[in-house]
């Protein structure tokens, strides 16, 4: 297994939750690139995006992601990375790319107001059509998949640990 462990998936999908406790168990360190970035530009994400717009947001967001340069650590970055190639090469590079699977129905139940999560959408475009643009990329460049729908965040972590451990046989 490479040394890093990156989660990527839809937002509420519990990447950063479930992040920290796989990074506890397993000895590694955590990041938050959303935090990464917030604390380069001086400023909360929705105010860069407010700022810079979502062309402007993703090139800072592809940059802070592509210069992330640690070993042993579970990586969050923000659920829209996939949009950065640069970012999700290096990522695939230097680690395991997890991702955390959710059904529509499961992320739509625990975002009720995806604008105010920081959600990005595009004009015209709907949550679900997010959802589907954005599965296709976790899809592709997931080393691991693991499904949360009907598990309890305890039992997620459990399944990620497991999938970890198989793949370093």
């Amino acid at each position: 297994m490479r040394s890093n462990l990156i989660f990527i998936g839809m937002p509420a999908v519990g990447k950063s939750t479930i992040g920290v406790v796989v990074a506890k168990r397993l000895g590694m360190h955590f990041i938050d690139t959303d935090l990464l970035i917030q604390e380069q530009e001086g400023r909360l994400l929705r105010e860069i995006i407010a700022d810079v717009g979502e062309d402007g947001f993703l090139k800072i967001e592809n940059q802070v992601n592509r210069d992330v340069n640690v070993k042993n650590a579970v990586i969050s970055p923000g659920g829209s990375v996939v949009y950065c190639h640069e970012a999700m090469q290096h990522f695939k590079e230097i680690g395991t790319v997890v991702y955390l699977k959710a059904s529509y129905q499961t992320i739509k139940r625990r975002i009720r107001s995806p604008r105010k999560r920081g959600v990005v959408l595009r004009e015209g475009q709907t949550f679900k059509d997010l959802y589907h643009e954005r599965t296709k990329l976790f899809e592709q460049y997931a080393d691991i998949t693991v499904c949360e729908d009907g598990y309890r965040i305890e039992q997620t972590i459990e399944n990620v640990l497991k999938a970890v451990e198989s793949l370093g046989k």
